[in-house]
């Protein structure tokens, strides 16, 4: 599900109502704003920055709610969160770069357009002190809210904390049903069903599975995915086939050295990222199997990667950059229902991901020739 152009007013919008609430302060927040005009704040914060690409009616309705309510931006925006200061804390502890890289540029861009800082904060995820670090980074900068990127948006003892201290965070990529914080994730199940399913209607039969890092919930929905296209097609996958990797490109190169020792070889590959499906592709080309004339390989992602390597791969378009522009905003909105005492709304985002067929694929009968 794409973010919708900020000329629609639905996109995290607030209720439409006649007459909106003043902040505790006194003073007319970007919220309020957004409120009385029935757009959304990122569609607020672009009328007031004379930022292109909104409608005129829209921004009408925006400008006379700014001077009905004496809006006054650079003031009003500090006190949105009280005396917490206005910024994001981005937290990470993930083996693709490439991934992060994507989620940092869609935080980095929705935390301009709302006139948030983002603080970037790596963690250690298997770390004994990654909630003890948290809370000092809470404590210390005083963050408006917490952007939590798998594994950490899985971690269910730090979210138990997080809910027990009342921070206002949103976790990407988590399938979690169990905490207060909106979830805003790719459908990870779907896009693997697909990109397997793929394979199969290309006639392959002996496909190899790298798993995810097991520490992220979203690695067993694409494993649940690539089961479920074998079961549709009424086949069972051969379970010496399906092997665990972490995410990294070394993990890669590990298991495909291991899959391509297997009697008789896999037709085809699909690991669970891209940046394993790149280690595949290395390991493959040092054994001398051509691709995809004897072996097909998938990823998931679409990271730059997955363009830059040779072939091209085939992979899972997952929208990293809007799910974490997104995030921002659903976390923002999150944010303001409790500034403005109302009762906070768990949103759960699932966005579409997308089949993109490169080279890398091929069906077995080319592969056998």
């Amino acid at each position: 599900m794409p973010i919708k152009d900020d000329n629609s007013p639905t996109v995290i919008s607030a209720p439409t109502a006649t007459k909106s609430r003043i902040g505790r302060s006194g003073v007319a927040t970007i919220h309020d704003v957004a409120e009385r005009a029935g757009v959304s704040i990122k569609t607020v914060s672009r009328v007031v920055n004379r930022e292109p690409n909104v409608r005129e009616e829209v921004a009408r309705r925006v400008q006379q709610a700014v001077a009905e309510l004496d809006y006054r931006p650079n003031f009003s925006a500090r006190n949105l969160a009280g005396r917490k200061a206005y910024l994001i804390a981005l937290t990470y502890d993930n083996p693709s770069a490439s991934y992060l890289m994507g989620i940092q540029d869609g935080a980095l861009r929705a935390c301009k357009q709302l006139g948030y800082s983002v603080l970037l904060h790596p963690c250690a995820y298997d770390g004994d002190t990654l909630v003890d670090d948290l809370l000092a980074l809470i404590r210390e900068r005083r963050p408006a809210g917490l952007v939590l990127t798998p594994p950490l948006s899985d971690s269910s003892r730090l979210l138990d904390v997080l809910d027990s201290k009342e921070v206002d965070y949103v976790c990407i990529g988590s399938i979690d049903t169990q905490h207060r914080g909106p979830i805003v994730r790719a459908d990870d199940q779907r896009g693997a069903d697909e990109v397997t399913s793929y394979l199969l209607n290309l006639g392959h039969r002996r496909i190899a599975f790298i798993q995810g890092h097991p520490a992220h919930l979203a690695a067993q929905t694409r494993t649940e995915g690539f089961l479920q296209a074998h079961r549709e097609q009424g086949l069972e996958p051969d379970p010496q086939l399906i092997v665990q990797g972490t995410f990294s490109f070394d993990s890669g190169m590990e298991c495909a050295r291991v899959l391509l020792t297997r009697r008789p070889l896999p037709t085809a590959i699909f690991a669970a990222n891209d940046e394993m499906a790149a280690g595949v592709l290395h390991v493959a080309h040092d054994l001398g199997i051509q691709v995809p004339a004897q072996l097909s390989v998938v990823g998931f992602d679409d990271v730059p990667t997955a363009r830059r390597v040779w072939p091209s791969l085939t992979t899972v378009r997952q929208p990293i950059k809007a799910m974490a522009e997104m995030a921002v905003e659903v976390l923002v909105n999150f944010i303001a229902e409790r500034a403005h005492g109302k009762r906070q709304e768990r949103r759960v985002e699932v966005m579409r991901t997308e089949l993109i067929v490169r080279d890398s694929t091929a069906p077995p009968s080319q592969q056998n020739g």
